[in-house]
């Protein structure tokens, strides 16, 4: 059997790119015979200055979009990183396995940290140190498959680094996860940035399409995407005409297609806008007539996600305190 386990940051409203980059992709490996855990990973969102309030809303909104998208209590384990001690627990001993060099070449904790001091903030330590946290929500569960989008890989990565190097040390405790990414759409790309990705965290950004957002505001943001200079048509080149690129990977991720096969369909931005649009709008519908149906009953959810940690904790109990034991810890 393979275990699978994912989870999200609640640092902002889920965006079509979360939706296509990985919550789409938790959904289809729920089908599949496995164990499937997936979490809301409110721990994380305490590495950068944040509103308590705002934190507990979108950990519960973000739940909800889960459960929306096609996640089901029968079929998978959802809940709260912070419900279940064993993440933090586990954390400090892979501290102790982690290098401070090897943190520090996160290429996320780089780019948060200059934006951090850029804005006069403190840089906290517990940035430098969330990738740990991350290995830790996945190693717990010993974890076989770890489905994410691209920019999670290095953090993956760490993951197997770290479950090796404990296992050489103290004895075989943690199964060395994989990371598996969808074939297109893996990273959605700011509507307005082609260059970078569709990030949560700016709230009301003009290039980033919410879950939650209404028809007419995905038709608005879509058909003022940025495209690409020059007369060279529709082509799918990520390189050389990545305002194009991310359009074509949005609508070959909503239709199934091959963006260089839909490429050849279209003449102009125009009609290629137009069809990314319906698209969006058709495949985010019926997600959002969920999130209202299932925000109306916020009792329910609770519900399950309290049974998940109950699930989750009791799966991730047992392999912590054998790591305790393997690390040199007394037993209490």
């Amino acid at each position: 059997m393979t275990r699978i386990f994912s989870g999200v940051k609640p640092t902002g409203h889920l965006t079509l790119g979360n939706y296509l980059g990985a919550v789409r992709q938790w959904v289809a490996a729920e089908q599949k015979p496995d164990e499937a855990l997936f979490c809301v990973v409110d721990l994380h969102a305490l590495t950068v200055e944040h509103d308590p309030a705002r934190v507990r809303r979108l950990s519960r909104q973000a739940a909800t979009l889960l459960l929306a998208a096609g996640l089901t209590a029968e079929k998978c384990t959802l809940f709260v990183q912070s419900h279940v001690d064993e993440h933090a627990r586990l954390a400090y001993l892979l501290e102790c396995t982690a290098s401070d060099g090897e943190l520090r070449r996160m290429v996320q904790y780089k780019e948060k940290a200059a934006k951090a001091q850029a804005s006069g903030e403190g840089v906290r330590l517990s940035l430098l140190t969330y990738p740990v946290l991350m290995a830790a929500d996945i190693l717990a569960y010993r974890t076989d498959e770890v489905p994410v989008g691209e920019d999670q890989r290095q953090h993956v990565e760490l993951t197997r680094d770290l479950a090796v190097r404990f296992n050489q040390r103290y004895g075989h405790t943690f199964t060395v996860p994989k990371a598996t990414h969808p074939v297109v759409a893996a990273r959605v790309m700011d509507l307005q940035e082609p260059t970078s990705k569709m990030g949560k965290s700016g709230d009301a950004g003009p290039g980033v399409v919410f879950m939650l957002d209404e028809p007419e505001a995905v038709r608005k943001k879509v058909m003022r995407a940025v495209t690409d200079s020059g007369d060279g048509g529709v082509v799918y080149d990520r390189d050389a005409r990545p305002g194009v690129a991310n359009l074509l990977d949005v609508l070959a991720a909503c239709t199934g297609g091959e963006p260089a096969v839909l490429a050849d369909g279209y003449t102009g931005y125009g009609a290629l806008k137009r069809d990314v649009a319906d698209a969006v709008v058709e495949l985010l519908r019926p997600v959002r007539a969920r999130h209202a149906e299932l925000a109306a009953d916020p009792g329910a959810v609770e519900a399950v996600l309290r049974a998940g940690a109950g699930r989750a904790r009791a799966l991730a109990r047992p392999v912590v305190d054998e790591a305790y034991r393997a690390i040199g810890l007394l037993e209490p």
